[in-house]
């Protein structure tokens, strides 16, 4: 379950150029933001980065394997989104036989989820800041994540910046073909409209199977989740499955 075998990979987003050597404008489904550390997360950083974050440039070499970076074969979930890690700590404690991979470009999410697992136990987690879609077309094999968490994605509220949003037809796809059959993609969103968009895309995915569900139980309720609802929003989640 390591990389895809290529001998070069496309650049990342970010370092891509023209033919006139100019940073190349993209697309991308998030927006980087401040990246200064409260002491509490400086600490966590500094304790546990060097042990559980990927750094950029890692996935840059043509034999990146995920399991070198885990130290061990095992399953593969991967979290878009992690921010400042409730839900990641939560989950990966209570799935230890799973390697879990928690792509998050806010660096003061990263250190604080670095504290939240080390307080859970869970090392079985894998911090990278890398385009999470970049990462899963060219990091992730066909059919090699057990599972897919996506939980209150950016919503781009305007509607030009909808082309933003995450779950679109071509992540749809991708998505499902890097899924094991039988592998479950979970999300969650307190934005009404973009519950809409998601049950449209998938369901519009053939390789994929579900719909809205009832609140998944083992997502602990987060700060930004409480935020959603104390606002008036009510939260969606959704399961879908890759069909064989």
């Amino acid at each position: 379950m390591g990389a895809m075998s290529e001998p070069v990979r496309p650049a990342r987003p970010h370092h891509k150029l023209t033919d006139e050597g100019r940073r190349m404008r993209e697309v991308l489904t998030y927006a980087r933001r401040g990246s200064r550390f409260t002491p509490a997360q400086e600490a966590a950083w500094e304790a546990h980065h060097r042990d559980w974050v990927i750094p950029d440039e890692a996935v840059d070499r043509p034999d990146f394997s995920w399991s070198d970076w885990f130290g061990r074969e095992a399953p593969l979930i991967v979290e878009i989104g992690s921010g400042v890690g409730e839900a990641t700590a939560a989950l990966a404690a209570s799935r230890a036989a799973y390697n879990v991979v928690a792509f998050e470009v806010w660096r003061p999410g990263v250190a604080e989820t670095l504290g939240r697992l080390a307080q859970a136990g869970a090392d079985n987690v894998r911090m990278c800041s890398v385009d999470a879609v970049w990462s899963m077309q060219h990091l992730f094999a066909s059919g090699s994540i057990s599972e897919l968490w996506t939980f209150f994605p950016d919503p781009w509220h305007k509607k030009r910046h909808h082309k933003r949003r995450l779950v679109s037809p071509s992540f749809a796809a991708l998505a499902a073909d890097r899924l094991v059959p039988g592998g479950a993609w979970r999300l969650a969103t307190d934005w009404a409209d973009y519950a809409e968009q998601m049950v449209a895309v998938l369901d519009a995915e053939p390789r994929l199977s579900g719909g809205v569900v009832e609140r998944w139980d083992e997502r602990p309720v987060t700060k930004f989740e409480r935020k959603g609802v104390n606002a008036g929003r009510s939260i969606t989640d959704l399961r879908y499955t890759r069909l064989p």
